[in-house]
C-alpha cells in the first residue's frame, strides 16, 4: 500500500538483512506491492514509469531484497535444484562423485542439496519427502539397496530419479554404475596370475548392489581359473569397523599366525582399512603375509602401509553420467532409461604379493 507517513513521521523499521518482502519494498517505495511486483520483473517493468521503477529498485537495493526461489517454485513447479543422496558422507569415494555432478549441474543453472542417509532406509524415505517438499526437480541416488522405497516414493511425486553406483534390478530407473564383475574379476587374475591359490572374499554389505555384483563375479573369476573359493564373508556395511569384525571371522579357524588362504579380495576400500587393522593386531603384514586388494581407488589408499592394490573406479565420469541423464530425464520425462556401466581398472600396489611356496 502507499505510503501513509506524515511529514516529520519516523521511517518504519528494515527488515532483518536478506528477510525483506514484497510489503516492505513498497512501503519503502511508498507504492502499492502490485507496483513493485511489475517494476521488479523484467517482463513488466513497461508497465510503470522509469522514475517509480528507479524508486522501488533503491528500495529493494536498501532492504536487501532477493526474490523468493520458493515463490517462484509454486508457480513454476521447478526450483533450479536437484537433490543427491549418498549413504555414508564419510565414505571417501562419495566427495569425487558428486563434485563432478554438482559441477556440470552448475553450468546447465542448477543448485544442488546433499544429504547423508547413513545407509538407514527410513532415513532415506524423510529425505526424499522432505526434498519433494522443497520441490527438487531431480533426485541423484546413491545409497538405494534392496527393499528401498526411494524409487517409489520418486515416481509418486512425479520426481525424476537417477541411481549412482547402486542398480535395482526390475526397477525402470536410469543407472549409472561401474562394472563390478569385471573389476573384481580384474582382481582375482591379478592374484591366481601371482600364484594364489586359495582366495579368500570379504563381500560387503548383502542387498547392496555392488556387494551383490562383486561377490558374483568373485565366484565367476575362480571358476574360470579353476579354483575354488578358501572363504567367504560377508561385511555388515562398507565402513572400517564391518571390515574389522568380518576379518576377523575370516581368521576364526585353525591358526590367527596361519590363515587357511593366502590373498583375500575384499569388497572395498574401507572395508580393507579394517582388514589392515586385524592384521597388524595379528601380527601380520598386507603384502609380505597376505595378499589384499580392494575395491573402488578411494583417495589416500596410496599413502596407506603398505600401499593398496585395489580396483579403480570412474568416479568423476560416474558423476557426469548420472547427472547427464537426469537432466536429459527432467528435458523430457519419455526420454528411455540408461544403463550405464563403467569400465574399472586394475591398480597394482604393494599389498599384493607371489604366493609363497607351500612346502
Amino acid at each position: 500500500m502507499p505510503d501513509s507517513r506524515l511529514p516529520g513521521d519516523p521511517a518504519p523499521p528494515l527488515p532483518p538483512p536478506g528477510r525483506a518482502t514484497i510489503a516492505d519494498v513498497a512501503r519503502a517505495a511508498g507504492v502499492h506491492a502490485s507496483t513493485v511486483s511489475r517494476a521488479l520483473n523484467p517482463a513488466t517493468r513497461g508497465m510503470v514509469t522509469e522514475a517509480v521503477a528507479l524508486r522501488v529498485a533503491q528500495a529493494a537495493e536498501r532492504l536487501g531484497w532477493r526474490p523468493s526461489a520458493l515463490a517462484a517454485g509454486l508457480r513454476t513447479r521447478k526450483s533450479r535444484t536437484i537433490g543427491i543422496l549418498v549413504p555414508d558422507l564419510v565414505n571417501p569415494i562419495f566427495p569425487p562423485i558428486v563434485r563432478a555432478a554438482e559441477t556440470l549441474l552448475a553450468a546447465q543453472g542448477y543448485a544442488t542439496l546433499v544429504a547423508n542417509t547413513d545407509n538407514d532406509p527410513a532415513r532415506e524415505e524423510m529425505l526424499i519427502s522432505r526434498m519433494a517438499e522443497h520441490l527438487v526437480d531431480g533426485l541423484m541416488l546413491a545409497s538405494a539397496a534392496e527393499g528401498t522405497r526411494a524409487i517409489e516414493l520418486c515416481a509418486r511425486w512425479s520426481i525424476p530419479a537417477v541411481l549412482i553406483n547402486r542398480r535395482l534390478p526390475g526397477v525402470a530407473t536410469s543407472a549409472v554404475t561401474n562394472d563390478d564383475r569385471h573389476g573384481i574379476g580384474l582382481a582375482v587374475g591379478h592374484l591366481v596370475a601371482l600364484g594364489h591359490r586359495r582366495i579368500a572374499h570379504l563381500a560387503g554389505p548383502p542387498g547392496v548392489s555392488t556387494a551383490i555384483d562383486r561377490r558374483e563375479g568373485f565366484f565367476e573369476a575362480l571358476r574360470a581359473a579353476g579354483l575354488e573359493p578358501a572363504a567367504v564373508v560377508d561385511a555388515s556395511g562398507y565402513t572400517r569397523a564391518a571390515g574389522q569384525v568380518a576379518m576377523q571371522a575370516l581368521l576364526a579357524g585353525p591358526s590367527l599366525t596361519m590363515p587357511a588362504f593366502t590373498a583375500v579380495v575384499v569388497a572395498n576400500d574401507m572395508l580393507c582399512l579394517g582388514v589392515y587393522d586385524v592384521l597388524q593386531g595379528c601380527g601380520l603384514l598386507a603384502g609380505a603375509d597376505l595378499s589384499v586388494t580392494g575395491f573402488n581407488d578411494m583417495p589416500f589408499v596410496d599413502l596407506i602401509d603398505p600401499p593398496l592394490t585395489t580396483i579403480r573406479i570412474q568416479h568423476a565420469a560416474m558423476g557426469r553420467e548420472a547427472a547427464e541423464a537426469l537432466l536429459a530425464e527432467i528435458a523430457e520425462p519419455a526420454t528411455p532409461r540408461r544403463d550405464t556401466r563403467l569400465t574399472p581398472e586394475l591398480i597394482i600396489r604393494a599389498s599384493t604379493r607371489a604366493a609363497k611356496q607351500e612346502s
